[in-house]
């Protein structure tokens, strides 16, 4: 993929392209980004770049003049858009560039395998083609781990000072993209004489959602490049572009998503639901309906999936967000009639105090699903909690 083909960060890709052109790159740089930022294909259409832009001398010089003077040669590159139609950038694209190499986290399929990124590479590059978006959960249920825990294991480490130690095959750098190092346990040790000490030309790209669970070791070897989460003018442009939404549809996703793209795909995904039904189901049973139709509205939204239960919370509390907005500002929000009607309504019942309340223990629903959380139990205790915050406008923070 091109620079362009990224969503947003334009400051950040213009950023990447002058620290190559003036030869300010560093050896190792670490991607450190939220989820759904686009950390992740940013790092590899920056890789894609490096092994595609040939340099070039600008100048013809003695090769057995002075050290002095022959480290004084000026390099130019090609433009990020210039190398669309290199066959050096058709291999990169298609993640088959000699020179450009993936770590990530596997699992060992086969008793005595080694688990190693190489057994998977054909899947990998299914993934980045189709998910580039996608998180380390959606990578192990596209290579079927199951119940089984991805690492980047000791075997890993050894193929990559294996691989790294070759000279490039045909460009000016060799560049290793490894995505999640948090995956790395004390194995990563194993790298730090390569990070700190690399071969000439070559390049550590790691992409990381948090740098709180990397080496430290590891950490005080890259130079770090901040992935800032995406703006809703970004992701909007992005869902009309590519989903064909129109542009209200867009914005209202948007809204919903926090500057996460992954998430803004999953909406899509799963915006034929009438969510909204949904919710009304469950406050009338709390409300009004009592206990049984509660357990009987729990039994049924617990058979969703993990991903569809988180949808249907976040949902809900965009429309709690956007309640709050009617009610403090009076402001004439875009909102489809249906959704409007509702944020007025539920305006009638709970003031902004209660409504907050219950967008604290939505977002707390969502961390807990993401986590395993037993679904019948959460959503009986959400309910419990929801009646007592309306009722008796008690604000539980528990």
């Amino acid at each position: 993929m091109l620079l362009r083909d990224i969503i947003g960060q334009e400051k950040l890709k213009q950023q990447l392209v002058e620290m190559v052109q003036h030869q300010r790159l560093s050896h190792a740089l670490l991607f450190v980004g939220p989820e759904g930022s686009g950390a992740l294909p940013l790092a590899i259409a920056f890789a894609q770049y490096l092994v595609s832009s040939p340099a070039t001398t600008n100048q013809v010089l003695d090769m057995f003049a002075d050290p002095d003077a022959l480290s004084k040669q000026v390099h130019t590159y090609n433009e990020p858009d210039a190398i669309a139609d290199l066959p050096a950038y058709q291999r990169a694209n298609q993640l088959m560039h000699p020179d450009l190499h993936f770590s990530f986290p596997t699992i060992t399929e086969k008793p005595g395998q080694k688990n190693i990124s190489a057994n998977f590479m054909e899947q990998w590059r299914e993934f980045v083609q189709g998910y580039p978006y996608g998180n380390v959960f959606d990578w192990l249920q596209f290579i079927k781990a199951e119940n089984k825990q991805g690492n980047i294991s000791a075997d890993e480490c050894a193929e990559i000072i294996k691989k790294l130690s070759f000279k490039s095959f045909e460009s000016p750098f060799k560049v290793l993209v490894m995505w999640m190092p948090e995956y790395l346990g004390k194995e990563g040790n194993k790298l730090l004489k390569l990070i700190e000490e690399p071969p000439a030309d070559t390049i550590f790209l790691l992409v990381a959602n948090s740098e709180e669970q990397i080496l430290p070791t590891i950490l005080s070897r890259c130079q770090f490049i901040r992935v800032p989460r995406l703006t809703n003018a970004d992701i909007a442009g992005a869902l009309e572009e590519r989903a064909k939404l129109s542009p209200e549809k867009a914005q209202l996703i948007a809204a919903m998503s926090d500057g996460n793209y992954r998430e803004a795909l999953h909406l899509i995904q799963h915006s034929d639901n009438d969510f909204l039904d949904q919710i009304r189901d469950w406050l009338n049973a709390i409300l009004k309906n009592g206990p049984l139709a509660q357990m009987k509205w729990v039994d049924e939204v617990s058979k969703l999936g993990r991903e569809q239960q988180k949808q249907f919370l976040k949902y809900f509390n965009h429309l709690l967000e956007q309640s709050i907005r009617i009610k403090v500002l009076g402001a004439d929000l875009p909102l489809d009639p249906d959704l409007k009607d509702f944020a007025i309504r539920i305006n009638k019942i709970a003031g902004v105090g209660q409504l907050e309340a219950i967008i604290q223990e939505l977002d707390k629903a969502v961390y807990y699903i993401e986590r395993n959380a037993n679904a019948k139990m959460l959503f009986m205790a959400m309910g419990i909690k929801f009646y007592h915050i309306i009722r008796n406008k008690t604000l539980i923070l528990t």
